[in-house]
């Protein structure tokens, strides 16, 4: 089981197991307010529910930047696996091909298909006569920033929705 982890100003910071949740709260570093009280963690003298959401306690500065790594796997989610080109998909493109400057960031590849990406080579958008459906850009947001919010919890749904 996992635990969302809010900072003090209840914004989501991570998702962390149920045993760093309950170690963050018996520590008095976080206090509970969303457990599981159907699967309780039975200790030598008490018994716990299992935190689903805690808080910390005090707050906990981030840099102001999160800058989220570009992969493979990333493009693909942020593109939704549409080819940009003609709407299916299963690998990914440089728009500005490699072999001409072009450089692995987000605004600079897209998910595209196995024909596409063929038939473009090593060629521009613009000398293909072909135009994206969309423009690229960097992901943002929590489910982006904070890691395992991809399979959330329908418990966190009211915590995240306020990020």
């Amino acid at each position: 089981m996992r635990t969302l982890v809010l900072n003090a100003g209840y914004e989501p910071l991570a998702v962390v197991s149920f045993r760093r949740a309950l170690v963050l709260v018996m520590s008095h570093k976080a206090t509970v307010l969303a457990a599981d009280a159907d699967n309780p963690v039975h200790g030598a003298r008490f018994e716990y529910d299992r935190p689903s959401v805690i808080v910390l306690t005090r707050y906990v500065r981030l840099p102001h930047t999160r800058l989220i790594p570009v992969s493979r796997r990333g493009v693909l989610r942020r593109d939704a696996h549409r080819c940009a080109y003609c709407g299916k998909a299963a690998t990914i493109d440089h728009v500005q091909p490699r072999s001409r400057g072009g450089v692995d960031s987000w605004e600079n590849l897209v998910a595209c298909c196995l024909r596409c990406n063929n038939l473009k080579s090593n060629r521009t958008p613009l000398e293909m006569g072909w135009s994206l459906r969309f423009v690229p850009k960097a992901p943002h947001g929590v489910g982006w920033v904070v890691r395992g919010v991809e399979q959330p919890q329908a418990v966190w749904d009211e915590y995240l929705t306020a990020a």
